[in-house]
């Protein structure tokens, strides 16, 4: 079986952690987290049964090797393990905004994958972005998609536009989260109770995503099919137009986008 070693185990990965262990595609046995706190290393070992250690020479001996911490941080972790990666290990990093190449000459190694994950990995719902080293053999490129598809869809792309899947994929779910809760609040303002506006907000979005991913059409049109004339919804959607509600999204995916290239 494969092993899995990952240098940091914050929320990301731990959201990786978690899809990867609940399909059984991988062994919790196969896979290792380092992380310089107890408390980190206890919860990892205690909720998913996997290896902990606050060595990251115990990731590093591992076939595939997740370079999972903060941008900032990456050269200083870099310069701590570059001389003990196995030549033959695959290395896989989902630092924003940090290119292949900035990675490769980093850790000495031009095995190189590079993920944008989202949060949504933890229940099986990620979207991935992936993109690859030229140097990555086709066995490889195999083993880092099959990761990838553990915990959700996945889509190899150019590195250009890795800046994009980040705003897009990586950061949009906390978007999604502050709409949620913005439906809820007005919910709430109606008269129903938090919990249950939740589970209403919550799975309307779920609904209308999976109809986005299945029904095949133009998102325009599925939002057309909603609304009646001169109806509830269509209602809703001139307030929204109204107050730049497009606009808006757009300028937040773009400042997120520019500020992973900053990390760059």
């Amino acid at each position: 079986m494969t092993t899995i070693g990952f240098i940091g185990c914050g929320k990301m990965a731990r959201a990786m952690i978690a899809g990867l262990t609940a399909s059984e595609a991988f062994a919790a046995a196969d896979i290792t987290a380092c992380a310089p706190s107890s408390v980190t290393r206890a919860d990892a070992s205690a909720r998913f049964g996997i290896n902990v250690s606050a060595d990251n020479a115990a990731a590093a001996a591992c076939d595939v090797v997740v370079l999972a911490v903060k941008p900032q941080v990456c050269d200083l972790v870099l310069s701590e393990v570059n001389g003990i990666i196995r030549e033959d290990a695959l290395l896989v990093s989902i630092a924003a905004g940090k290119p292949i190449a900035w990675i490769a000459s980093r850790a000495r190694t031009e095995n190189v994958a590079r993920f944008m994950p989202n949060m949504p990995a933890a229940v099986g719902e990620g979207m991935t972005s992936v993109s690859f080293a030229d140097a990555v053999s086709a066995a490889d490129r195999r083993t880092a998609e099959s990761i990838a598809a553990a915990f959700g869809r996945f889509e190899v792309i150019p590195e250009s536009l890795m800046d994009a899947a980040t705003a897009l994929a990586g950061s949009s779910p906390a978007f999604v989260f502050m709409m949620i809760e913005a439906m809820a609040d007005a919910a709430v303002l109606e008269g129903m109770p938090r919990a249950q506006a939740y589970r209403f907000a919550a799975q309307a979005v779920a609904g209308s995503a999976r109809m986005a991913l299945e029904d095949g059409a133009h998102p325009a049109a599925l939002k057309d099919a909603v609304c009646s004339p001169a109806g509830t919804t269509i209602e809703g959607v001139r307030v929204l137009e109204e107050l730049g509600f497009r606009s808006s999204v757009m300028e937040a995916l773009h400042a997120t986008c520019e500020k992973s290239r900053d990390f760059g």
